[in-house]
């Protein structure tokens, strides 16, 4: 990564979700992210605060996050709660979540309508597009040549919970129409670039190149998902495209991934099948569709927490897509992965979440490895894509390495 002319290594931390929520609960936070060893702090732009009323926008939180950042010499990744969070829609506004028939809401299993927006409702593309253009052009006319924002985040863990897909009538008329000749024509071109589950799947039925989705890829959770898939990462494309017509920053989605083997999933972590994750997200099985689908996102980030840290890096390194993490654990365990994700597969960002909860205690692994980290920054730019570097994690079942 490029920023100013010269390599940028991002040493992040994310805050905790509504830390950024309030300038003055941030003002002690700011000392402890610099005394972190962090260079570059993950903040939350919610469209709740930011558009307030409909066609009234605050850009009072945004001027004072970067402000504080510049002086205490941080750079910013800004995350856009915008539609969804989580696989919520928690932090649209209240005009949007109150207006169910101009911003549809997703409908279950059961024809029960939950707190999720549809990405079947145009209105509700149209005003995020509008909001996060608007966000964007901001950002140019007060960052543009100072580049405190790197980049920003769309949306946050997309996908249907509680259900493989959307049933509302809208959905199910998608469902039942031909898959988008555009997705074909892309599965066909990178046929022999494709993830496993998604090419097992086409190739069960005898990889045709049309028909409904169940014809194309079969009646089961698994095509629900990937049907999902292409909704979500249309919508987030031209969410993303009308803020790269205002200010071209990088652009990425993150996903809140699956559980690896039989282990229950959690809170933002883990699951069984799609609904117990956000069903649709860019994880490894959809990721083919999200790079047909989303041209306008830079890259596909996964949020890991899970103990298989090496197996998930791994997933998310094909098909020339960067490896970023913008979440992980901030424990000692955490600590230890940073330096495998810079060494083993070049990491453009390194960032635990919930940063302002870590004391910056000198002992702290963490404060540790940041600040091994800070120092060793210029040698690992300097071996970034060489094959020179190798990471390495070890523990009581791999106690030594060989290569």
């Amino acid at each position: 990564m490029i920023v100013d002319g010269e390599p940028f290594l991002v040493l992040g931390g994310e805050l905790h979700n509504s830390s950024a929520s309030s300038l003055a609960y941030m003002q002690p936070i700011w000392d402890r992210l610099t005394a972190l060893h962090i260079n570059t702090v993950l903040a939350v732009v919610a469209w709740e605060q930011l558009e307030p009323e409909e066609g009234r926008f605050d850009f009072s939180l945004v001027d004072g996050l970067i402000n504080e950042a510049r002086r205490h010499g941080l750079r910013l990744i800004l995350l856009w709660f915008g539609t969804w969070k989580n696989g919520m829609s928690s932090y649209a506004p209240g005009w949007v979540k109150r207006d169910g028939k101009r911003f549809p809401k997703v409908v279950v299993q059961g024809g029960e309508p939950v707190e999720i927006l549809s990405t079947f409702g145009s209105e509700t593309l149209a005003a995020d597009a509008r909001a996060f253009g608007r966000l964007m052009a901001h950002l140019r006319q007060v960052d543009g040549e100072q580049h405190t924002v790197l980049m920003v985040q769309v949306q946050n863990e997309v996908g249907v919970l509680g259900d493989s897909r959307d049933r509302s009538p809208a959905a199910e008329a998608a469902f039942i129409a031909p898959v988008p000749p555009e997705l074909v024509e892309q599965l066909t071109l990178h046929k022999d670039e494709l993830g496993s589950g998604l090419r097992g799947l086409w190739e069960a039925q005898g990889f045709p190149t049309g028909g409904s989705w169940e014809e194309m890829f079969g009646s089961g959770v698994e095509t629900d998902e990937l049907f999902m898939a292409w909704h979500y990462a249309r919508y987030l494309d031209q969410v993303a495209a009308a803020g790269k017509a205002e200010y071209p920053l990088p652009l990425f989605a993150n996903a809140w991934l699956s559980s690896l083997g039989d282990e229950p999933g959690g809170w933002a972590s883990g699951g069984q099948k799609p609904g117990e994750w956000p069903s649709g997200g860019p994880l490894p099985q959809t990721l083919d569709i999200w790079m047909a689908a989303a041209p306008h996102l830079d890259f596909f980030a996964p949020d890991i927490y899970q103990p298989q840290f090496a197996e998930w890096c791994q997933q998310y390194t094909r098909r020339g897509n960067p490896l970023f993490i913008p979440e992980m654990r901030r424990n000692e365990d955490g600590a230890r992965q940073l330096f495998y994700a810079l060494g083993e597969h070049d990491a453009m960002c390194v960032s635990p979440f919930g940063i302002d909860s870590v004391e910056p205690a000198p002992d702290n692994p963490l404060v540790r490895s940041f600040r091994l980290l800070r120092q060793m920054a210029p040698e690992i730019l300097n071996h970034q894509g060489d094959g020179s570097m190798i990471g390495f994690l070890l523990d009581e079942e791999t106690p030594l390495i060989t290569r």
